[in-house]
């Protein structure tokens, strides 16, 4: 909990000297003073101290032609001198725009959305637009709200994960409102808009390949959220492979999960009820198989010993967990800032070349081993 409290500066005159008045924060139980009534650096301050007309001064922060390098390094190193900022909302009236770009995610992992993050804004640093995340709850209930949520916001442009980035109803209503997106790992209408992908089929394959190469033949799958078109495409991944080696698919062993936890826990604990167990767990994504090696462990399971486990995505807690997961690298981070660069030079009318799908990885750690030879 955090208050904003307002005192007079300590000392004798103090109620005699308005500015004298600090602010107080008071944060968990503890204050702390906060100078109150500083002034704030104006373009008009930035161009006296560089020595410069103010309209140069917005000629450097709207990247307009005609200003030399010298006159551009003198504003920007005064306005870094006087901690001077330009006011986003005041140029975006002048522009009719906001300089804002909405990210639309719909509950998949923390680390997941971090990654998505990082992505986005390690493009747009030092860039004029400014990020805004957007989480929905359900995108499947309410498509249209997308497009009005949006409108309301003045998004210049949105970036869309998975699954928003392949429901019909919301890349129409954005084309319908002529508010510019990029989709991130699409499987629908692939040639629609902007793009930046990477091939799910390929990595579930070789993920799946992996255990089967390790010698496993008994392999169980926990498939994804069916409402994101991604699980379809590990699904066909994991039984091109398996089929290809002649191994059968136990219906036993297939469970359906929603990428968290406790779904992949919940997943993990039905096939391992039956009489005959499998050596190995194919997860959808990391979440659910840091649930299954869960369900596996609290049931007596040794990790890898018993049962090996292999996730999808390669998130932070891929990496904590013990023992750590095998896993498939995808490149979240990277697809992200694809998308944000993809807009970018939409808003400026650069030319683009649609981008190669990004690759994945395998990450081989301590949760996959050969099977028991019992």
């Amino acid at each position: 909990m955090i208050n904003f409290c307002q005192h007079n500066k300590v000392g004798e005159n103090a109620g005699q000297n308005p500015s004298s008045f600090v602010d107080k924060a008071v944060i968990f139980g503890h204050e702390y003073p906060m100078a109150r009534g500083a002034k704030r650096s104006t373009s008009k301050d930035v161009a006296k101290l560089a020595g410069v007309s103010p309209k140069t001064v917005s000629r450097v922060f709207n990247d307009e032609p005609h200003v030399t390098p010298a006159v551009r390094e003198k504003v920007m190193k005064a306005a870094e001198e006087l901690h001077y900022h330009p006011n986003i909302m005041a140029r975006g009236l002048v522009r009719r725009r906001s300089f804002l770009i909405g990210l639309i995610y719909e509950r998949p992992s923390p680390s997941y959305v971090v990654e998505l993050q990082r992505g986005a804004l390690r493009r747009l640093k030092d860039e004029r637009y400014r990020l805004i995340v957007l989480s929905m709850e359900s995108m499947n209930e309410q498509p249209k709200d997308l497009a009005i949520l949006a409108r309301n916001t003045a998004l210049d442009g949105i970036i869309l994960a998975p699954p928003a980035c392949d429901i019909p109803e919301i890349l129409d209503g954005l084309t319908k409102a002529k508010i510019p997106f990029s989709r991130i790992a699409p499987v629908a209408i692939p040639d629609l808009g902007l793009c930046t992908t990477m091939d799910d089929v390929a990595a579930a394959y070789e993920s799946a390949q992996y255990l089967t190469d390790l010698g496993h033949r008994d392999v169980a799958i926990i498939k994804g959220d069916p409402l994101h078109a991604a699980s379809a495409r590990r699904t066909e991944g994991y039984i091109k492979c398996l089929t290809e080696q002649n191994i059968s698919i136990n219906p036993n062993w297939v469970e359906e999960g929603n990428f968290s936890f406790e779904s992949g826990y919940d997943a993990a604990m039905r096939i391992l009820s039956h009489d005959k167990k499998p050596t190995a767990i194919l997860a959808q994504n990391d979440d659910m198989a840091v649930g299954a090696m869960s369900a596996a462990q609290e049931l007596g399971l040794s990790i890898p010993g018993d049962i090996s486990i292999v996730g999808y995505d390669d998130s932070e807690i891929a990496r904590t967990v013990w023992p750590r997961l095998t896993t498939v690298r995808q490149p979240v981070e990277d697809m992200a800032f694809q998308a944000a660069d993809l807009l970018l030079k939409q808003f400026d009318d650069m030319a683009y070349v649609a981008p190669a799908p990004l690759p994945h990885e395998m990450m081989i750690r301590q949760s996959a081993a050969p099977p028991r030879n019992d």
